[in-house]
């Protein structure tokens, strides 16, 4: 028997999953590491760990995963869905349906005490004025900012109700390196330093001035952290994570392909504007920047990790994973071609990568963050 709280964190071997094992190993606690593929514990380690598979979709799957937790971290999510439609069942079977699941078990009295949940800035929508902090209202265009909007309100009532205690964070574009055992970055900045890396151009829907927000993954896993120590005071509320520094879509382009000429020895690869395709959202062309002030205020997190720092890591860490590949760093076949343009979790891949979690797969595929 043990006095240590138990802490299940859900999509365990994605790629913020992964990073908030990392987070959470120096610290007295035993971790329930649950994922559709198995996690990788982090060593050494202060903290515990059990390592789960299951697919959290099936009946009664949830409640085995939190049984006995103290808390729950949520990173599971359908990451092929975000340019789904509403009507997506298994998108929002892994979207929504997991929270549904967590407050049910909550509900009967066997489930956690704290449920910690990953939205997205982009259930903001277009927001009005720059940067968003959370007081805005929200208007979601897409089918998965939709669903994450659906789950963050099941969250809020079940808190208001007292059934548990929910709070979500709402993560911008998150970025760097991926862990060993853990699921590979498939957002914007690792497709396009894999696409430099090759030799190609870099491609942009609109000429460049469009803003995102940019966390390091290692920043993200903080924050979460950080919520389950305040869970009291954030309780029942949603907390756009960032740094208040939004990159123009242009410079970050323009920044990976120096960085990766000055890893690789070659002329830097050249970033151009293409027209955007058909499949191309509203919010593709419009800013998002974050200010986490409140959040700051409340847990004192914030961001460590500067964007320069932050992008040369992730582009050595590619460059290694391609040589140990044998690739040649020349234009041509390569993981993670993608489709042109970019969005606020990244170009549409149009390689599949695998059925397991951690992959960008087709829209019935589950991973996991």
């Amino acid at each position: 028997m043990t006095d240590r709280p138990l802490i299940a964190v859900l999509g365990a071997s994605g790629f913020v999953g992964s990073a908030v094992l990392t987070a959470l190993a120096d610290r007295p606690v035993t971790v329930r590491a649950v994922s559709r593929r198995s996690a990788v514990a982090p060593e050494p380690a202060a903290a515990d760990f059990e390592v789960v598979t299951a697919d959290l979709t099936e009946t009664g799957a949830v409640a085995a995963a939190v049984e006995g937790a103290d808390a729950v971290i949520n990173l599971v999510l359908n990451t092929a869905g975000w340019r789904s439609a509403d009507g997506d069942g298994t998108a929002a079977r892994v979207n929504l349906g997991v929270v549904r699941d967590l407050v049910e078990v909550a509900r009967a009295g066997t489930g956690p005490r704290v449920v910690v949940f990953a939205g997205s800035a982009s259930q903001v929508g277009r927001a009005q004025r720059m940067p968003v902090d959370g007081t805005e209202p929200d208007h979601p265009e897409t089918g998965y900012d939709r669903q994450k909007a659906a789950a963050e309100a099941l969250l809020d009532r079940a808190s208001a109700d007292g059934i548990l205690r929910g709070v979500t964070l709402r993560l911008p574009t998150v970025f760097g390196p991926a862990r060993p055992g853990g699921g590979d970055d498939r957002g914007v900045v690792s497709t396009m330093i894999r696409r430099a890396l090759a030799g190609e151009p870099l491609t942009m829907w609109h000429d460049g001035t469009i803003q995102r927000e940019l966390l390091y993954v290692d920043d993200a896993a903080s924050a979460f952290v950080a919520a389950l120590d305040h869970a009291d005071a954030l309780v029942c509320r949603h907390w756009p994570l960032g740094s208040r520094r939004g990159e123009p879509v242009g410079d970050l382009f323009r920044t990976i392909a120096a960085l990766v000429a000055e890893e690789t020895g070659r002329p830097p690869v050249p970033v151009v504007s293409v027209a955007p395709p058909a499949s191309a959202r509203q919010t593709d062309f419009h800013s998002l920047v974050v200010d986490a002030s409140a959040f700051t205020a409340v847990t004192g997190w914030r961001a460590q990790v500067d964007l320069l720092h932050g992008l040369r890591r992730t582009v050595r860490s590619l460059s290694e994973t391609r040589l140990d590949l044998g690739a040649d760093l020349v234009p041509g076949e390569h993981p993670g071609r993608v489709g042109l343009g970019e969005g606020d979790r990244g170009p549409v891949p149009i390689r599949q990568d695998r059925l397991d979690v951690g992959g960008n797969g087709q829209a019935e595929r589950v991973v996991e963050r």
